[in-house]
């Protein structure tokens, strides 16, 4: 087997991979070769460097724990490290809400032309969950949702309401009776800051209790994320596009928006409509914009704007010498593809205060100019186009068909499709029946240590011949979707008898000429929002809480802080959650105890951790048999 075979099982990143090995160019998976051996104390979560008295490593000595400078445990220095993992992964996802909420707020005082309410509806719905006025114009009640939305941010008299309204009643209840419902998101992050650091808690359940109140902020942000998105960009529906590397065109002016935030995003892809005379002036057959990581998820659900790659194949795109600009704004943006643009040609573009890198173009970009930033990053494009003729391309010709756009509401109209009284019932009656075994939710990264979606692949696989529902967001979506799982064409192979049946009736209820896809992809990152939304509308149908669900979470390739903290509140609400990578955690028996049992007790949900991708689907399995057998429904497959 080739060593680039070893790194990634899409035939595409390996040809690039190969490309890379012969032109000398260095990429992620070299970096994590050279990186070779790890901290094996960091890799158990035991090296504290919160003072300056540090960096404290606890081993043993003796059979006994050593401890910190400072007299901390083993089991203290882990909880304080996994509270500050979570405070930063709560610190991306609310950044982008508050980033969208301040977009809103702008384009109600109408300082923001180049943006308006594209989903009135949405924003109906939002505001009257909220408790707000909908009487008035679309402006007024777009400025005291988004009002409401930074009032969530900073503590208050109120709990944060992107958790109170999202989630059921009896769970809402659960976290007043434990105090875990979050004041604000910023405040709670700040807490946890506070208390991991020297002199503070040194208990370490009571810190990962205040981890799992910081984790339902993340959850917040990531709510408040989706419905902003939605209400100012539109609520996705099904659309039909493609993906991988093979989506890039030589001939093209090729445009990559890579991070999370659609703000930027969508107005490059609307003023690339605008320019595409400019670019055929300079010899190109148009501009041609793909998507990396989860900005490329948004403009795929609304726009079918196909994605090129995710996570952590992106210098890939940049390897096959096609790829004119890649334009940055926050969040799983690797420094090196600067280093990587270098060598293969291309501009990387930042546009973020909070996100610059070295040797890239900065492109200072606000809401209040945003087409007139939007024609400049693109024109930077198409300069570089220009300067690429006669140069050598290789894009691998390797893409797979992708049906997307499935927002709850999405689903909801499909299904009502079938009982338009009760749109829900068929999904629960299918349940019951047995045809849908469980929901699963894959979500997270990509990482180095994996080969590339070897485990999100070999997981939903088994998951999918045992007839669980699936559904995914982010990078993970994006492994799925480049091996052909978000083709209807692969139910007939990838599904179990129940539910290719249930996708094909579905399927031909809303006029398709056979089934749904046997991956339902739901969006980005923030999107796993809607998960959570779909499992408490039928939690809600069915009066019971979450963690009665047959539904599990997933994150079997799991990379980024952000991973953590939705691993945490999908823990918090009540779900078993997979993850494949572990985490640094098991340098303290008594924490790991606690994320994998201790804490069912408390909330239901609970942490599978098991790097094997075939023992961690039996697992899985076993875990929605369990949610079965509660509620009293046959086990037998």
């Amino acid at each position: 087997m080739a060593s680039w075979e070893k790194k990634s099982t899409d035939p595409a990143v390996q040809q690039m991979l190969s490309k890379a090995e012969r032109d000398g160019v260095t990429t992620v998976w070299d970096r994590y070769h050279e990186m070779q051996p790890q901290c094996k104390f960091g890799e158990a979560g035991l090296c504290c460097r919160h003072c300056l008295q540090g960096p404290c490593r606890i081993g043993l000595r003796g059979g006994k724990p050593l401890l910190g400078i400072c007299g901390a445990t083993p089991d203290v220095i882990v909880a304080r490290g996994l509270a500050r993992t979570i405070a930063a992964g709560t610190a991306g996802h609310s950044g982008h809400a508050k980033h969208l909420a301040h977009t809103m707020k702008k384009l109600a005082r109408g300082q923001a032309p180049d943006y308006d309410v594209k989903d009135e509806n949405k924003l109906r719905s939002v505001a009257l969950r909220l408790g707000l006025s909908v009487d008035g114009l679309k402006e007024e009640i777009a400025l005291a949702v988004a009002n409401a939305a930074l009032a969530d941010f900073h503590e208050k008299d109120t709990p944060v309401q992107w958790v109170t309204t999202v989630l059921p009643k009896q769970r809402v209840e659960l976290f007043q009776q434990h105090n875990l419902l979050p004041a604000g998101i910023d405040h709670e992050i700040a807490e946890v800051m506070h208390r991991t650091s020297m002199g503070c808690d040194a208990d370490a359940t009571n810190t990962l209790l205040g981890a799992a109140r910081c984790a339902l902020a993340d959850l917040a942000g990531c709510s408040m994320g989706t419905d902003l998105s939605d209400i100012l960009f539109g609520t996705p529906t099904p659309r039909v596009s493609e993906c991988n590397l093979g989506v890039l065109e030589p001939q093209w002016v090729n445009i990559a928006v890579h991070g999370h935030n659609p703000v930027l995003s969508e107005m490059i892809v609307a003023v690339s409509r605008e320019l595409d005379e400019e670019a055929r002036l300079a010899g190109a057959a148009g501009i041609n914009v793909v998507g990396i990581c989860c900005t490329g998820n948004e403009v795929l659900m609304r726009h079918g704007v196909p994605p090129c790659t995710h996570s952590v194949s992106q210098e890939m795109a940049l390897m096959t010498g096609a790829l004119d600009a890649i334009v940055v704004d926050y969040q799983c943006a690797q420094p090196a593809i600067v280093t990587t643009a270098a060598c293969t040609g291309g501009t990387v573009v930042t546009t973020m205060d909070i996100a610059k890198i070295t040797g890239a173009v900065h492109v200072d970009y606000s809401e209040e100019k945003a087409k007139a930033n939007a024609r400049e990053i693109i024109r930077l494009g198409i300069k570089a186009f220009s300067q690429r003729q006669g140069k050598a391309t290789e894009i691998p010709p390797i893409k797979q068909k992708v049906v997307t756009g499935f927002s709850v509401e999405a689903v909801v109209q499909a299904l009502a499709k079938l009982n338009s009284d009760d749109p829900l019932k068929p999904l629960i009656d299918q349940i019951v029946a047995g045809n849908i075994w469980g929901i699963c939710l894959f979500a997270g990264c990509n990482n180095v240590k994996v080969p590339q979606d070897l485990n999100f692949v070999t997981v939903a696989r088994r998951l999918l011949k045992e007839n669980v529902l699936v559904l995914a967001t982010g990078c993970g979506a994006g492994a799925l979707m480049r091996h052909g799982l978000l083709d209807p064409a692969s139910v007939e192979q990838s599904c179990g008898a129940g539910l290719k049946a249930v996708l094909t009736a579905i399927g031909e209820a809303n006029g398709q000429n056979g089934p749904l896809p046997p991956v339902i992809h739901i969006g980005s990152c923030v999107d796993n929002s809607r998960g959570v939304s779909l499992a408490t509308a039928v939690a809600n149908r069915l009066g019971v809480d979450l963690d009665k669900l047959p539904v599990v979470a997933s994150a079997p390739e799991a990379m980024h802080e952000k991973a953590v903290s939705i691993g945490t509140w999908a823990v918090a609400i009540g779900l078993p959650t997979h993850v494949g990578v572990i985490p640094p955690v098991l340098g303290s028996q008594a924490v790991a105890g606690m994320l994998t049992a201790g804490i069912k007790e408390l909330t239901g949900g609970y942490f599978i951790v098991e790097t094997d991708p075939e023992a961690a689907a039996t697992k899985i399995l076993a875990a929605l048999g369990e949610r079965r057998a509660a509620l009293g429904l046959s086990n037998e497959r």
